[in-house]
């Protein structure tokens, strides 16, 4: 498999499959990782997913939370507030407030991981060229060494809004642009506290700048409008005058500029995500508005949803399995795409505080092929829906959290009040019995009141953490169909 680019949803994907044992290139273009703070906020779902990918703790390592924002006003005074909504973690969603690492942090963390896992990205190499039949992909590279030409069974294009791949499939990327265009840059400087995130002109799209500490660095991030035309000083004088007449203040001094870019808002949506043996993942399926953090874990999660099908396919499960990442991700970067303008028309009103709605805990995918219920359930928790945390104990007396039971690359089958015998062992398949004879028991009743299980119901979790399969004891033929469907037979994968 060749994976094109290698920034948060390439480095996804690859870690994905690496833990898996599937054979693949990450190649990059750049000669050295991207080094700015574009996408900086990391949502409480995506939490999750790093949890699972082995991550998680070096990330909120590496950065931080959002600090309060201070609102300056024209006389001189300021209001403190908070940007993100104050929410309690609960058993069932144990994160829930965003953190702020700038994303040359996040992918420093990623690569590290992948190299842990024994792999590495390739930079400074470029594609050049695919042609696809039915067998697989022959892509044409040029690197520090030369070109070459490889053959390999999948390419995904994970290289950015202007995505190669997306262009030599001629691939609509229907959209709009948004009439804002923007500045953000990375910098140190002096005249301003590090302890709040500094706003000026709130809802004056002339004169609106924002000045944000970056978690886990010594830099600051300066954002704000700029008018559609024209060039844009983005060195140290430059956005030192930019922020004296923003501010109306001639004491922050702008000492160096560590990346900056000037860019025109666009929201828009690929026609389609896969085009025979070639997808797109992350930006070049979908860009939009910075608002609201969702770009980078947007593409995290498009990532962390086609690796186990790649996978599973890889080893054997039929190849409709793969038609699914289009029907189940799409969707999302559509109500995505609608989120983050409807907060970038808040934005410009001066409103920031953000709330669930940007945290990903409520995506799922209720309507796809892959949700089963036997029988169809009229509320609670349902097949497609996020699968959520409970505090358990193991039968050997140690608290567990249902998380660690899902966590790595398997299928996990929770039988509530059940006999686990009903269920044969297979490859890439957990199975775990809760209730008073079972390996997990539910002291708390936790797993009960998130999942709403009677006894001697069935609960398969998909490798992505979202159930698959919901089902009585009077359905296990359904379930044992499901799970040949999807490459989980008795015999298992090969």
């Amino acid at each position: 498999m060749l994976i094109c680019g290698a920034g948060a949803a390439g480095l996804t994907l690859a870690i994905d499959l690496a833990r898996r044992g599937v054979s693949f290139r990450l190649i990059e273009k750049l000669d050295d990782p991207f080094r700015g703070s574009r996408g900086k906020g990391i949502q409480p779902r995506t939490q999750e997913v790093f949890e699972d990918l082995g991550i998680l703790d070096r990330i909120v390592a590496a950065g931080g939370l959002y600090p309060q924002q201070r609102a300056y006003h024209g006389d001189g005074s300021f209001t403190d507030s908070d940007v993100v909504e104050h929410q309690d973690p609960t058993p069932a969603e144990p994160y829930h407030l965003p953190l702020m690492v700038p994303q040359f942090l996040t992918e420093g963390v990623m690569r590290e991981r992948l190299v842990e896992l024994g792999h590495r990205p390739e930079f400074g190499c470029e594609l050049a060229g695919f042609e696809q039949d039915a067998d697989g992909v022959t892509a044409r590279l040029v690197g520090k060494s030369g070109e070459e030409s490889i053959r390999v069974r999948w390419l995904v294009g994970a290289d950015g809004g202007r995505s190669f791949v997306r262009h030599a499939l001629d691939i609509g990327f229907p959209g709009k642009t948004l009439g804002v265009r923007a500045v953000v840059a990375d910098v140190t400087l002096t005249g301003l506290g590090r302890d709040v995130w500094h706003r000026f002109a709130e809802g004056d799209m002339t004169r609106q700048i924002g000045i944000c500490p970056l978690a886990g660095t010594e830099l600051f991030q300066i954002q704000g409008p700029i008018p559609l035309e024209g060039e844009v000083d983005l060195f140290a004088e430059g956005l030192t005058a930019l922020v004296a007449e923003r501010t109306s203040r001639d004491n922050i001094h702008i000492q160096s500029v560590s990346w900056a870019s000037a860019f025109t808002m666009n929201a828009r949506l690929a026609d389609r995500y896969r085009l025979g043996r070639v997808f797109l993942v992350g930006d070049a399926a979908h860009t939009h508005p910075p608002t609201g953090g969702q770009g980078l874990n947007t593409s995290v999660q498009d990532a962390y949803n086609l690796g186990w099908k790649l996978a599973a396919v890889a080893a054997g499960a039929p190849d409709a399995l793969l038609d699914s990442y289009e029907e189940e991700r799409r969707p999302i970067a559509a109500a995505m795409l609608g989120l983050a303008t409807t907060l970038l028309d808040a934005l410009k009103r001066g409103e920031m505080r953000r709330g669930r709605e940007v945290h990903q805990l409520d995506i799922g995918y209720p309507e796809s092929l892959l949700a089963l219920e036997r029988p169809e359930r009229s509320g609670g928790l349902l097949a497609g829906d996020r699968a959520p945390d409970a505090p358990l104990r193991g039968a050997g007396g140690q608290p567990i959290r249902l998380f660690s039971l899902f966590e790595g690359p398997q299928w996990t089958l929770l039988g509530y009040g059940v006999e686990r015998v009903a269920i044969p062992p297979r490859p890439g398949l957990r199975i775990h019995a809760i209730g008073p004879r079972g390996d997990i028991i539910d002291d708390g009743g936790h797993f009960n009141d998130a999942y709403a299980v009677n006894s001697g119901d069935w609960v398969l979790v998909r490798p992505d953490g979202y159930v698959g399969a919901i089902v009585a004891s009077s359905e296990i033929t359904a379930l044992e169909t499901y799970l040949q469907a999807v490459g989980l037979g008795p015999g298992g994968l090969s």
